[in-house]
C-alpha cells in the first residue's frame, strides 16, 4: 500500500471512569496543553462506571482550547441517528468547529438489549449503519425537510439542521469486508484499532476499502486512516517515532490515537514521538517527490 498524503494528526483515547470524575478533564487539558490534535472517548451507554461520553467531550471542549473531539465511537443502537446528528452539529457550534463524528455498528448486545436498545444480527447492524449515515448527513445539508426511508432509521420531513461549524468528517469504525467497503463508497474515514486490525492486517483491508472507493467514483485518498494505539510500546520514543512513520508511509495511516491514563505518557507522546514522526515523514515525502516516485518502506511495528 500508500502513502496517501493525508496531514498527520496525534490525539488520544481516554477513558472516563465515574470513580474519578475530574481526572478526564485533567487529563483533557494536559492533552490540550501539550499540542495534541484529537482527544476521543469511547461510548459505552450501558456501563455505570463511565461517564456518558457526549457530556465528558461537552465539559472537555469548554475547558480546552484547540483540541477537537469526538466519541471513539458512538454507539448507534444506543443513540437514534437524527437526534446524534442534532447533538454532533450542536456541539460543533457550540465548540467553534472542533467536533468530529466516528460511528459504529455497536457490540455487547447483552448490554445493549439490557437497556432497551436493539439486538441486530450482523446483517441488520450494516443495514441500520448505513440508513444512520443517510439520515445524519441529511439534517447536516440544508435545504427542503428531510425524507430517509430506512427499515431502521427514516425520516418523513423534518427539517434539517442545526448544520456543523465546519465540514463534518464521518469515520467508521469497521472490520468486516462488507464494513470496509461501505467505508470505501460513503465514508470520510477508517477508524480501526491496533488490538483488532494490527499492521499485518492492514494491506487487505485497506485494498477492499480502496478498491470500492474507486468503484464509487472515488479516490482512495479521500478517506482519512485513523488509528487506535494500545498504549506505549517497548523501546525508545526513537523507535516507536520510526514505527509510526512506516505505518504512515507504508499503509496510510495518518492520524494516531494513543489510550493514555496519564499526563506523562501524554506529554511523551505529543513532545517527544509527535515531532519525530511528523519529520520523518516530511522527509521522506520530499524524498519520493525529489525522485518522481512512491516508495514505501516495509519496517514492522514494535507493539
Amino acid at each position: 500500500m500508500a502513502d496517501y498524503g493525508h496531514d498527520l494528526q496525534f490525539g488520544v483515547v481516554l477513558l472516563p471512569e465515574t470513580a474519578d470524575p475530574s481526572a478526564v478533564t485533567k487529563l483533557a487539558e494536559a492533552a490540550d496543553r501539550a499540542g495534541l490534535d484529537l482527544l476521543s472517548v469511547p461510548d459505552h451507554p450501558y456501563r455505570p462506571d463511565l461517564l456518558d461520553a457526549w457530556t465528558v467531550l461537552s465539559v472537555v471542549v469548554a475547558r480546552t482550547e484547540r483540541l477537537r473531539v469526538f466519541p471513539n465511537v458512538a454507539n448507534l443502537p444506543l443513540r437514534p441517528p437524527a437526534v446524534l446528528a442534532r447533538s454532533v452539529a450542536s456541539l460543533d457550534l457550540l465548540s467553534g468547529g472542533r467536533t468530529e463524528l466516528a460511528l459504529g455498528t455497536g457490540a455487547y448486545w447483552d448490554d445493549i438489549a439490557a437497556q432497551g436498545g436493539p439486538r441486530y444480527t450482523p446483517g441488520e447492524a450494516f443495514d441500520a449503519l448505513a440508513e444512520a449515515i443517510e439520515v445524519i448527513r441529511a439534517l447536516w445539508t440544508p435545504g427542503p425537510p428531510a425524507h430517509v426511508s430506512g427499515a431502521h432509521h427514516r425520516l418523513a420531513g423534518t427539517p434539517p439542521g442545526p448544520f456543523p461549524a465546519h465540514r463534518m468528517e464521518t469515520w467508521l469504525g469497521a472490520l468486516g469486508p462488507r464494513m470496509l467497503r461501505l467505508i470505501g463508497r460513503t465514508a470520510d474515514g477508517w477508524l480501526p484499532s491496533m488490538t483488532r486490525i494490527p499492521p499485518d492486517r492492514l494491506p487487505a483491508a485497506n485494498a477492499l476499502i480502496d478498491e470500492a472507493a474507486r468503484k464509487a467514483g472515488r479516490s482512495p485518498g479521500e478517506i482519512r486512516r485513523l488509528y487506535n494505539l494500545p498504549g506505549i510500546p517497548s523501546g525508545s520514543t526513537g523507535e516507536w517515532a520510526d514505527q509510526l512513520a512506516d505505518l504512515t508511509l507504508t499503509h496510510g495511516m495518518s492520524a494516531f490515537l494513543l489510550s493514555a491514563d496519564s499526563a506523562d505518557a501524554i506529554r511523551l507522546f505529543a513532545r517527544e514521538v509527535a515531532p519525530q514522526v511528523r519529520e520523518l515523514v516530511a522527509v521522506r515525502r520530499q524524498s519520493v517527490a525529489a525522485a518522481g516516485g512512491n516508495g514505501q518502506r516495509t519496517r514492522g511495528p514494535c507493539f
